[in-house]
């Protein structure tokens, strides 16, 4: 298959903070009292992508530009909405109610920018769970926004054709990851002479969030988090075999690149960020060293120690371990001695493919 070319941004201090006009449930008793917000008038078209998923709700919205594109627009917000889901098999009340409060600021932040052109994606809980597509439909009645549920296929297409501007230009096989709330995607791209192509992937039903409900992320200990690996690795097996068997039982990569709030974590961390800065992160390089000792760092803190960090927070501090865990065992996987850290990944690869199909990409 031929490939096609965050982290939430620190919240803005509430008096600072433009206040959208809410958009309302369809109730026919109040929309008399309801008003929308109007768009603004704009010269250029405006593109959006909106990811949500098991963690995290992410809009994007971006105009062509000569260098790919330019955003305009971003609302990052922690919503966990897969939380419990991996032990009741369904999305609870608490989850469903934060998530339609950011879907909110993002379908009035749609209308605000007049935008044009747009993909809304849901991915793994919303795939998984038993009342997955009845959470869909209600955020259609009570926001006016049509999620679609994309498969892991397109979710792995989409994570690389947004972070594949970041591989570096001489390498020919290269592991791309997302790290996700719910689900991690792994993609082996080989070079083919003219593009980068997919030649095997991988969805594994394990992210930070499903992770953190099984072996617990508020206390971890060194044998909880070797239970988080061998766990991981027990999934990773196959896809690893089938890597080797391919390439005469080499699993070299000329670097990995990691597209997650997992991998930005740990360049944050590692830089000594006082505040996240996504300028600094996205494209920033680990080698095996910064990694290791970020997470015996990380290892060595309490929860309170990790929720007052940073670049982690409150919002993370259990479920940072986890995704390091799945890291480790992508690594000791793949062993190579370099890691880009993209801070981009599902909106920026929707943003493309939209643009491209306008023949807008890279456009004044």
């Amino acid at each position: 298959m031929d490939v096609t070319s965050g982290r939430p941004q620190a919240p803005v201090p509430a008096k600072r903070r433009r206040r959208w006009p809410q958009i309302r449930a369809n109730n026919p008793q109040r929309q008399a009292k309801t008003t929308a917000p109007q768009p603004e008038n704009r010269d250029a078209n405006v593109y959006g992508a909106l990811d949500l998923g098991t963690n995290t709700c992410r809009l994007l919205l971006a105009k062509p530009s000569p260098s790919g594109f330019t955003v305009v627009d971003a609302f990052s917000r922690i919503v966990r909405l897969g939380e419990g889901a991996s032990q009741t098999g369904r999305l609870s009340d608490p989850a469903m109610s934060r998530t339609i409060d950011a879907l909110r600021v993002c379908a009035n932040k749609l209308i605000w920018r007049n935008v044009t052109r747009r993909r809304l994606i849901a991915t793994e809980a919303c795939r998984v769970a038993e009342n997955g597509l009845e959470f869909i439909e209600r955020v259609h009645v009570e926001t006016g926004l049509r999620l679609e549920v994309i498969d892991r296929e397109t979710e792995a297409r989409l994570a690389v054709a947004g972070a594949e501007p970041l591989i570096e230009s001489e390498s020919r096989k290269i592991l791309v990851f997302d790290i996700g709330g719910g689900s991690t995607e792994l993609m082996w791209l080989e070079y083919d002479g003219s593009s980068y192509v997919i030649s095997e992937w991988i969805s594994l039903p394990a992210g930070v969030v499903t992770i953190a409900e099984e072996f617990g992320g508020v206390e971890v200990t060194a044998a909880s988090f070797q239970s988080m690996r061998n766990y991981v690795m027990s999934l990773l097996g196959p896809f690893v075999s089938k890597i080797a068997s391919r390439n005469g039982g080499s699993l070299n990569a000329d670097h990995l690149l990691g597209t997650s709030g997992t991998v930005t974590t740990i360049a944050g961390v590692q830089m000594g960020l006082r505040r996240y800065d996504r300028s600094r992160v996205d494209g920033s390089w680990l080698t095996n060293s910064d990694i290791d000792e970020v997470v015996a760092k990380l290892l060595a803190m309490n929860y309170e120690e990790r929720a007052a960090s940073p670049c982690i927070g409150r919002d993370r501090a259990d479920l940072v371990l986890g995704g390091c865990a799945i890291l480790e065992e992508i690594r000791r996987a793949f062993p190579t001695h370099r890691l880009r850290v993209a801070d981009r990944g599902l909106r920026e690869g929707i943003l493309a493919h939209l643009m491209k199909e306008d023949g807008a990409y890279g456009s004044a």
